[in-house]
């Protein structure tokens, strides 16, 4: 535990100096950037220790809070949320250096209050800040053993993310994200400050080893509980219909930002789903149900709201929703197997679901920081405006080609291991389950199954675009390979992608104590279902590493054949054109036209078209627009109607401190009497 204080020390402490050194961009970056990996390094090497030996350390202080106390404890459940934690904001941190260098070089305009606009250039030391508390106050949240600090981290943690969100702020639409974002986070904040006081008042403590051990205490309304944790820590997690915020933040965030929030901030509400649920006692079958069926409809609505993006951004947004869909999946076939107490559903659910959270953390913080490369180089993220991309970025474009398998949920790579073990939880939850059951498990797979298909799909579209082709715009024809500080990180994840998806057939008992913390199994018994299944997943995934094989000598040996003879090239079959020209090319929007037409009911995409109009037309043009349909048709209503109400409330302030006073003491005296009552 003396190693976490020490990070979290250092992760505050070179935070505060980027701050003090802010005048020079450069040093801000390399002392807090520094800072930051040294940590994590610090901080992998402290938990993979802890997973080893099941040593779990804890510490404990008093704290001058009402209820509060500094209790942090690292059992596995927290130490395996803090490996991506740490894995992933080190390597960002790398990565920001390169990126930020270009926002710390060329001047912005601002407004001026008299209207006008003048230039500056940014300063670096307080998006540093934010970075370095932004992992920290993530590394408190599964670490904080009590009500009060846990709460305190958490908005630590949605305060400093808001700052990076809008750090840019001078471009369009990223004051508006940032204050979504705040706004989303906020209401979910308020519903998990109601299930912590309703835990402490039957607990009769606000310490997390209470709430454990008072569990029947609070049975009536466990179910009430739930609910409003998975509403609560669901809006961060992004589940659908609470996922408005995100397609807007992440875009608008630094990419090595978006990377960090999108591969493991997110997941500490899955986390704070996990723990909340650990309190509980018994878990009934209808939890499992609800978040199956969550999972589905995220998981499906999410791939198919990316496949009709334009910006690449957002597009990869959406993706994390739909891979927080199949997270939530995983944990609900998982909580379904508690309820039969089956410990292979257990052991296959919540394996699944928990490694895709490590996979989805690799290859999603993969394609964020490849959107940013694209976004540093070409100078726009939009799809349309790329292409050809592969000749003059070539590690960003074979990063992005394994990050693209990897999501896809294709052998070799990582994410098969964590999707191929849901689909058998739910092939096996359809054997053992009662017949209502059953149906929502098959659900289950037919959902996975279209998720996988459709995001299969959607990264054809987005790699082949952007990357083959011709440049559509000067955007892709200027476009250059990144510094080697961005470079480094993508490669890296690149490797941790390949090899996740070799190793992890061989090693995947070290979710064993993970899962015992959930389940109440013991590890020998979770030992052995894991080896039970270890045999398939070696065998599907050495025939899929001998097909990339195959396929690399074959391309190795046609080249040597080439070699020693002369290759000429020509343009493609132009269908009678002479001057073949990029517009011609596949466009986004038409790539993936007949799986939105499919879903078109769904999507209700805007479409501006207007035709070639007489014998020798000049122009004609097409465009496509697919709002949010949640965003458009529900939350910005109600948004607007409670802005309207409370608009009407306006003659309360008067700008006199005296009257402010007297209603803050009518408050009180009003508080006082229900209180006597």
């Amino acid at each position: 535990m003396h190693a976490l204080l020490f990070l979290l020390l250092l992760l505050f402490g070179s935070g505060i100096l980027a701050l003090c050194l802010q005048k020079s961009a450069k040093a801000a970056s390399f002392v807090a950037a520094g800072g930051c990996i040294v940590s994590c390094l610090i901080g992998l090497v402290t938990v993979i220790r802890i997973l080893a030996t099941g040593d779990f350390p804890s510490f404990h202080a008093g704290w001058m809070v009402p209820y509060g106390s500094f209790s942090m404890e690292i059992d596995a459940l927290s130490a395996f949320f803090l490996i991506p934690i740490f894995l992933l904001a080190a390597l960002a941190a790398l990565y920001g250096i390169g990126y930020l260098s270009a926002a710390a070089a060329t001047p912005v305009s601002c407004r001026q209050d008299a209207g006008g606009t003048y230039l500056r250039k940014k300063k670096l030391g307080g998006v540093w800040f934010f970075y370095n508390l932004l992992v920290a106050s993530m590394v408190m949240v599964v670490a904080a053993r009590n009500a009060v600090l846990f709460l305190v981290v958490w908005e630590i943690m949605s305060l400093a993310s808001f700052f990076l969100v809008t750090f840019e702020d001078e471009k369009e639409g990223v004051i508006e994200a940032g204050w979504t974002y705040l706004v989303a986070t906020h209401v979910g904040t308020a519903i998990l400050f109601v299930v912590f006081l309703l835990l402490g008042r039957y607990a009769g403590s606000l310490e997390f080893d209470r709430f454990m051990a008072s569990s029947e205490d609070y049975s009536h309304i466990a179910g009430i509980l739930f609910l409003m944790s998975v509403i609560g820590f669901g809006t961060k997690a992004g589940f659908m219909p609470f996922h408005i915020w995100l397609p807007e933040a992440h875009p608008a965030a630094p990419s090595h930002v978006s990377a960090v929030m999108s591969g493991v901030m997110v997941k500490t509400g899955l986390y704070g789903i996990i723990r909340i649920a650990t309190f509980l006692g018994p878990l009934p079958a209808w939890w499992g149900v609800i978040l199956v069926v969550i999972g589905v409809s995220s998981g499906i609505l999410g791939v198919i709201f990316a496949m009709s993006q334009h910006d690449l951004k957002r597009l990869l947004a959406y993706h994390t929703i739909e891979n927080i869909g199949i997270i939530s999946l995983g944990l609900g076939l998982g909580m379904l197997g508690m309820s039969i107490h089956s410990i292979s559903l257990c052991v296959l659910g919540f394996g699944g679901g928990l490694l895709h959270i490590l996979n989805h953390a690799i290859f999603k913080g993969l394609l964020f920081l490849n959107a940013g490369a694209i976004l540093h180089s070409a100078g726009t993220g939009q799809i349309d405006e790329l292409g050809g991309l592969m000749k003059r970025m070539p590690w960003t474009g074979a990063t992005f080609l394994i990050g693209s398998i990897a999501i896809s949920g294709i052998p070799p790579f990582n994410g098969f291991i964590s999707e191929f073990l849901i689909y058998v939880s739910a092939l096996e939850g359809c054997v053992s389950l009662h017949a209502h059951f059953a149906f929502v498990c098959l659900g289950g797979i037919c959902g996975l199954a279209l998720i996988g298909g459709l995001a299969a799909a959607c990264f054809s579209k987005a790699f082949g675009i952007i990357f083959l082709g011709e440049p559509r715009s000067e955007h892709g024809a200027e476009a250059h390979e990144c510094g080697i500080a961005m470079r480094i990180p993508m490669i890296v994840l690149a490797f941790s992608c390949m090899a996740l998806g070799l190793l992890l057939p061989f090693g995947m008992g070290f979710l064993s104590p993970v899962i015992g913390v959930i389940t109440g199994f013991s590890q020998q018994e979770l030992h052995l279902h894991f080896a039970a299944y270890s045999g398939t997943l070696n065998v599907l995934v050495v025939t899929g590493f001998a097909i990339f094989v195959i396929v690399g000598i074959l391309a190795f040996i046609r080249s040597r054949i080439l070699s020693n003879r002369t290759v000429s090239s020509s343009v493609t079959w132009d269908c009678g054109y002479a001057q073949p020209m990029p517009r011609m090319q596949y466009t986004a929007s038409s790539f993936v036209q007949p799986f939105t037409s499919l879903f078109a009911l769904i999507l209700r995409t805007r479409i501006t078209y207007s035709p070639p109009q007489g014998l020798f037309p000049q122009k004609s043009s097409f465009h496509t627009e697919t709002p949010d349909r949640f965003r458009e048709g529900l939350f910005r209503p109600l948004f607007e109607g409670i802005n309207r109400g409370l608009s009407k409330l306006r003659w309360l302030q008067h700008g006199r401190i005296q009257l402010y006073v007297l209603y803050i003491a009518l408050i009180l005296f009003i508080l006082l009497i229900l209180k006597l009552w």
